[in-house]
């Protein structure tokens, strides 16, 4: 039997699964409910199975539906590539490229990285968006993003990476904090307060759980901050130890700033630039993806 459906009811299903509800998905279609009911009775037919079941006062996915939706995005995903690439025939490198970036990389690679594509390919803009790779990858998938960097992550079938650069993250304090007067332990931190990103945050719960696993208590959290690259600044003002990358000792605002070596202490983690698997990445996108990789390799080098 022919599988025969509408690209716009596949759309209004769309919406209709992300919102669970009928009556908002409409409403955010600028459409009738009467008009998505029809759209989804029509896929329910060419599917032959019921794709919504009845959850509280809303609705949720049955199980023919989390496949549908999944083949749904995928053909949205290769429309838009397609009228993307036919677009861009002809015109070299222009458009915009969407770049997602954890904020240590935005601080240390982006700029560089930015100003080379820009001097390359005048015609192209940049749109940033720096925030957590949890937070990004949705986005990514929903091709909101055509790039992001972060913290290398488990294998994803949806995705491909690109290694960029190994980074480690140290404790650190004000270089004449009194730890620095003697050779420290572990348990010796304990005995201090930090400012640390909230719990949740990656370094923090790597922290936190090293501390656990040596029977020692959690580091004593004093301040909080969501956005790491004003850590050093609070360290410098504060005297409080911090978790912060390597990288940022040096930084404008860490001049003051040392690391209190320990093996336990350092985290060791991988930046990677991942993208769609299998999707159209612009001419702007390719070249961006190669300054990131060229950018970071020689900063890499340059710390050595």
């Amino acid at each position: 039997m022919a599988f025969d459906v509408d690209l716009r009811d596949l759309r209004y299903f769309e919406k209709i699964a992300e919102l669970q509800h009928v009556g908002r998905a409409a409403q955010a279609l600028h459409r009738t409910q009467p008009a998505l009911t029809s759209a989804v009775r029509r896929l329910e037919e060419a599917c032959g199975a019921p794709l919504f079941e009845k959850a509280g006062r809303g609705i949720r996915l049955s199980s023919a539906g989390t496949v549908l939706l999944k083949w749904a995005q995928r053909m949205r995903f290769d429309m838009e590539d397609a009228r993307r690439e036919i677009a861009e025939l002809g015109k070299g490198i222009s458009g915009q490229v969407r770049i997602g970036i954890v904020p240590t990389a935005a601080q240390f690679i982006l700029p560089a990285a930015a100003r080379q594509l820009l001097h390359e390919a005048p015609n192209v803009s940049l749109k940033t968006v720096v925030g957590l790779v949890d937070t990004m990858k949705p986005l990514l998938q929903a091709g909101e993003l055509d790039l992001m960097v972060g913290t290398e992550s488990s294998k994803d079938p949806r995705f491909a990476s690109d290694l960029l650069a190994e980074d480690q993250i140290v404790v650190a304090a004000h270089a004449r904090h009194e730890l620095f007067q003697g050779k420290v332990k572990l348990g010796d931190l304990t005995r201090y307060q930090w400012v640390l990103q909230p719990a949740g945050a990656p370094t923090r719960d790597w922290l936190d759980h090293t501390f656990e696993r040596k029977g020692l208590p959690r580091p004593q959290v004093k301040v909080e901050a969501s956005m790491l690259l004003i850590l050093p600044a609070l360290i410098a003002e504060t005297g409080l130890l911090s978790f912060i990358p390597r990288r940022q000792l040096g930084g404008a605002a860490g001049v003051h700033l040392k690391e209190i070596k320990l093996w336990d202490t350092t985290m060791r983690r991988r930046l990677a630039v991942t993208y769609r698997k299998d999707s159209y990445l612009s001419p702007a996108a390719k070249r961006m993806l190669h300054i990131l990789e060229q950018t970071a390799s020689q900063q890499s080098a340059l710390s050595q």
